[in-house]
């Protein structure tokens, strides 16, 4: 049986018994790679890290870095010279840890020192009172499905993705400015919208195929929100529901 909660006593884990922690609903944020941009800022990552070690407070966290554009940059130059879709894949997934680094700098002790790289280390880490960050982890499989996976693997009880708009469109909001955004949507809606979506590595969009079908078997309750600061605070804690939740 794994512990309930640990604190770090020269640099061990030591076991602390602590049902409220426990109680506490568990979280899966999926955090848009358009964070973690080569413009962006010690202070925006110092913000999104204060952000979460105050909600911590309140709900326990897997937070799942994307790889944005640094990550498709690397997959657009290696696809040129001939690499193969899984080996893109692999270099987006270590990109998105890249990231994942970055964010575990910015939080300090708050966090669990390691990235878990498979479901299972994501598990165990999840048992310690500590926020975990983490990046992709297996080839053919975008962030998002990523983070479906792990709120089905961790029973959580939410599944945020956190992204660069502000929920989903019936078409790009970036190309249409008529563009219609949903508060709710179904997931069989999801998958019609999404009906000519590319499989490559770096391609894929808000939602795939692989994270739908993951929420609608697990009917895992899930919101697509702006991340903005304010905005993500209040959906984490459940104040509002600003942006577009998934149904099941």
């Amino acid at each position: 049986m794994l512990p309930e909660r640990y604190l770090e006593k020269k640099d061990q884990f030591v076991m602390v018994s602590d049902m409220s922690n426990r109680e506490k609903d568990m979280v899966v944020i999926k955090l848009s790679g358009s964070l973690f941009n080569l413009d962006t800022t010690v202070s925006t990552l110092k913000n999104y890290a204060e952000l979460l070690l105050e909600v911590e407070h309140k709900v326990r966290l897997i937070v799942v870095a994307g790889g944005g554009k640094i990550a498709r940059h690397y997959i657009n130059l290696a696809r040129s010279l001939g690499s193969d879709e899984s080996t893109l894949d692999m270099l987006g997934i270590n990109v998105s840890r890249l990231n994942a680094m970055l964010l575990v700098t910015a939080l300090g002790n708050g966090t669990y020192p390691q990235i878990p790289e498979t479901l299972e280390e994501v598990a165990t880490a999840s048992q310690f009172n500590k926020i975990v960050i983490t990046g992709g982890l297996y080839p053919g499989q975008s962030t998002n499905a990523t983070s479906a996976l792990i709120c089905e693997k961790v029973k959580a009880s939410r599944f945020i993705n956190a992204t660069d708009v502000a929920g989903i469109y019936d078409s790009d909001p970036n190309k249409n400015s008529n563009a219609k955004l949903y508060s709710d949507i179904s997931v069989a809606q999801c998958m019609r919208l999404l009906g000519n979506e590319k499989s490559q590595a770096g391609t894929y969009e808000l939602m795939d195929i692989i994270a739908l079908k993951v929420i609608e078997r697990s009917r895992i309750p899930t919101v697509v929100t702006e991340a903005n600061i304010t905005t993500l605070k209040d959906v984490i804690l459940n104040i509002s529901s600003i942006g577009t939740r998934i149904t099941v």
